[in-house]
């Protein structure tokens, strides 16, 4: 059972830490908090997964399994599918899913799911804190009113005259800022956003996350703190979507854009370079716009410019097959029945993450058109089935020349580091590159279709 602690006390050391969610966000705070000196428990549904972290493995590729066995040796780190232990911890990290439904509009019913399962188990002075990316008041509206069903409450207030509000439970918003294969920039070196529902929940927060981060940054409010991660990924949806539309014009125009990006980005001043692919992936770029746009509609407000850059990102994957078959119509070939090999199903080079890939949407595309369609991927050597999609019969295929040499054409999608574009090209008949990933091959260049 949680102690009786006072927001101050989350500075200290040796707490109980219960992380929700054991997977690309989850997994590095919880062996962070680990790193430091904490105890910490990983909660998930998933049973393999608590198998395989308990037995200090790991099952995602930038995470060494030899830093989970060392917190597991060290009884700072176990997994369980036990919810009730949740009322031995003395902070509790919600790192759940917050995907789109079917319709685009946001679904919170792992955060919902997540909430309920706390809220039999919620100690008085614990503190919980809500990571998952979603729109504003999701803290204040869904989470505070489930956990207070079981008799605790945590007042919301701000501003003056509430620095010392008596509250039963802390809880905030701290949005995560994890960037899956980023060797620049960890989670210890990002500072972290801390918004409270009221001044002791954010003084819980922050002390409790200055122990494992560079900085923490607190704002007036969980719900603050929940459009500042919006904007982060707003501001990257839409300079993306601008390139996306400007290499459209720059191929009509016969331009080289990422000639003229790399040109524009030698501005040492007001100018910062993003680059077109074949859509957006990850976990949030290609999500957070839409919760935005959906939560301001609640206050009778179109935001046109953000469902825009939706649009225009969301339709790249099209444009890539449109371009895909007019290659082959040059070629005196149609879509239907011809051999494509897709490499790279992650949504980004060198990790082993598949949310929300535009691999996957082409993947669909192709093959309701007809294409007789392989894929490659060194991370990926099978696909499963997933929320949107089931490719669950399809694996990685082995590239060699021969191979290569089978195919009417090869589309890339994804430019991994171990791929060697020079003998991709000149093995292939025909290379349909999305991501420039080409540009230094010299032999073979009336085979390359940029697009």
């Amino acid at each position: 059972m949680a102690v009786d602690r006072k927001p101050d006390s989350f500075a200290g050391k040796d707490l109980r830490i219960g992380i929700i969610g054991c997977g690309y966000v989850g997994l590095p705070l919880a062996l962070r908090f680990a790193d430091v000196g904490h105890r910490v428990t990983g909660f998930d549904t998933d049973q393999e997964k608590i198998k395989k972290l308990n037995a200090g493995q790991s099952y995602i590729q930038h995470i060494p399994a030899d830093k989970i066995n060392h917190h597991v040796q060290g009884k700072r780190f176990d997994a369980t599918t036990d919810f009730a232990k949740l009322r031995e911890m003395d902070a509790v990290l919600i790192c759940v899913p917050t995907p789109l439904d079917e319709r685009r509009e946001p679904d919170l019913s792992y955060v919902e799911k997540t909430a309920q399962s706390i809220a039999p188990n919620l100690q008085r002075n614990q503190l919980i804190v809500l990571e998952s990316t979603t729109y504003p008041g999701t803290t204040e509206e869904l989470v505070l009113p489930i956990l207070e069903k079981g008799g605790l409450h945590c007042p919301i207030a701000r501003g003056e005259g509430t620095e010392n509000v008596a509250t039963d439970f802390y809880l905030a918003f701290s949005p995560e800022r994890e960037d899956p294969g980023n060797k620049q920039y960890g989670l210890a070196q990002i500072p972290k956003i801390v918004g409270g529902i009221n001044p002791p929940s954010g003084r819980a927060a922050a002390g409790l996350y200055a122990q494992i981060v560079s900085k923490v940054v607190p704002v007036s409010s969980t719900r603050a703190a929940e459009m500042v991660k919006l904007l982060e990924n707003i501001f990257r949806c839409v300079n993306i979507a601008l390139v996306n539309e400007l290499k459209q014009l720059s191929l009509r125009m016969d331009l080289d854009i990422w000639e003229v990006i790399d040109s524009a980005a030698t501005k040492p001043f007001g100018f910062m370079p993003f680059y077109p692919g074949p859509g957006l992936g990850g976990h949030c770029i290609p999500v957070d716009p839409y919760y935005l746009s959906w939560k301001a509609r609640e206050y009778d407000f179109a935001t046109r410019f953000i469902e825009l850059a939706g649009e225009i990102n969301t339709a790249m994957p099209y444009h890539v097959v449109d371009a895909l078959v007019k290659a082959l119509n040059e070629r005196e070939k149609s879509l239907k029945g011809s051999k494509v090999l897709l490499l790279g199903m992650a949504y980004k080079k060198d990790v082993d993450d598949l949310r929300e890939s535009p691999s996957l949407k082409l993947l669909e595309l192709l093959t309701g058109n007809g294409a007789l369609l392989d894929y490659n991927d060194p991370y990926f050597p099978a696909l499963f089935k997933m929320r949107h999609y089931d490719f669950s019969k399809m694996r990685s295929v082995e590239l060699t020349s021969e191979r290569l040499a089978k195919y009417d054409c090869v589309l890339i999608a994804t430019d991994h580091s171990s791929y060697d574009f020079n003998e991709i090209v000149k093995n292939a008949k025909l290379v349909v590159d999305t991501r420039n990933a080409t540009r230094h091959v010299k032999q073979g260049r009336e085979k390359i279709v940029n697009c």
